[in-house]
């Protein structure tokens, strides 16, 4: 098993909540995490009809099998168990009790803020990142090797083609989740509406243009898009607020959470064609914002991360919220910079004054150094910009 950097995140919270739930996208690896941290405690997926059942029909019953506790997988299919689960861990008053997971934000986490508010605590695992695969040994050397591998833990585990697996993932996803949560019919129209947001990830969202291009209604389009981040497939960056006395724009921008998802929607299947693809700036783009997302959730602390862009066409990729303080960070995809690289930075700096601090630029090259009061990092490194 790759060690993951959330397991000390929630060790840490176990000891001060009686439960941690642990959400995420399928084969994200939350399951193996959650059974390694409770190695000795029983493990029921209620992905199981029988165990679902029991659970349905008689949950007082169902949890009694657990008197210290255990790892509830995929908790959304059996949202009426929660509440049970309030009145048992207030009576027992122990730390540490049980490990929910769910593949879904919808239903589980409405459920969890009525039922288990102040009684857990909340991680998101997302696929591997760069730091852990490092550590593991098994971080691809090459840049456009990992953009188009991705950083699902399958791929990984076993001897599989990420080509081959993202598409049975994808089939099971739409299968399985988009049936589930929006009962929709039209699955073709759903997997082309998919691909179409592979097509913008580093993108600003145009529902209008996104809706006419797939043949749906603009409120479709949204729902659409709601699912895809309930279901951690995407995730929408948020313009920030602060103009400069320039106008800005209001759309966010979209990215996919997993590079090789987007590469093999957009039918990339080897190196030579992601080296010479017309869009490969965006699925680098895509990747170091994931990675910088993953460093903040494997901590347990929700991103404070927007982008900058006025209507002229300046642009910060990505603004990091650190107490009153902006951290602006520039993706560069290439492997070498010029002077050019450097100029949209220096000219938001000069605009933000002293709110800017530590500003950052990540690029498709080894090295990392500072020049010019600007750190300078290497893609294998990205993660460090924030340490």
């Amino acid at each position: 098993m790759i060690s993951r950097t959330a397991e000390k995140t929630i060790r840490h919270l176990l000891r001060g909540f009686p439960i941690v739930t642990l959400t995420g996208p399928r084969q994200s690896g939350k399951t193996t995490l959650a059974r390694a941290i409770f190695k000795n405690k029983p493990y029921a997926s209620l992905e199981e009809l029988d165990l679902r059942q029991a659970a349905s029909d008689d949950p007082r019953s169902f949890l009694a099998r657990f008197p210290q506790g255990a790892v509830l997988d995929e908790v959304q299919r059996c949202p009426g168990i929660l509440s049970y689960l309030q009145t048992r861990v207030d009576a027992d008053k122990h730390m540490g009790v049980y490990i929910l997971t769910g593949s879904q934000q919808f239903g589980l986490m409405s459920g969890i803020t009525q039922s288990l508010a102040g009684r857990t605590a909340f991680v998101e695992l997302l696929p591997f990142d760069a730091q852990e695969l490092k550590a593991a040994g098994k971080l691809p050397a090459d840049i456009d090797v990992m953009l188009l591998t991705g950083g699902y833990p399958p791929i990984y585990d076993r001897a599989l083609e990420p080509a081959s697996w993202y598409s049975a993932y994808v089939t099971a996803y739409v299968e399985r989740d988009v049936r589930q949560m929006l009962k929709i019919h039209e699955l073709d129209t759903f997997q082309r509406f998919v691909k179409l947001c592979a097509g913008r990830t580093g993108q600003l969202l145009n529902l209008s243009s996104l809706a006419t291009e797939c043949g749906i209604t603009h409120n479709t389009a949204k729902a659409w898009i709601s699912v895809l981040e309930a279901s951690y497939l995407i995730y929408l960056l948020r313009p920030h607020s602060v103009n400069f006395n320039k106008r800005l724009v209001k759309m966010p921008k979209l990215y996919f959470y997993d590079a090789g998802l987007v590469a093999w929607l957009w039918g990339i299947r080897t190196t030579e064609q992601m080296i010479t693809h017309p869009l490969r700036g965006s699925v680098f783009e895509t990747f170091i914002i994931s990675e910088l997302v993953k460093s903040k959730l494997n901590k347990g602390e929700k991103p404070a991360f927007s982008f900058w862009r006025d209507s002229n066409g300046n642009e910060i990729d990505l603004i990091i919220e650190q107490g009153i303080n902006l951290i602006p960070v520039e993706i560069k995809s290439g492997r070498t910079l010029t002077h050019e690289s450097f100029a949209g930075l220096e000219k938001w700096c000069a605009l933000a004054g002293k709110k800017a601090v530590m500003p950052g630029l990540i690029y498709g090259g080894a090295e990392s150094y500072t020049q010019k009061g600007i750190k300078v990092v290497g893609w294998k490194e990205c993660g460090d910009l924030l340490k």
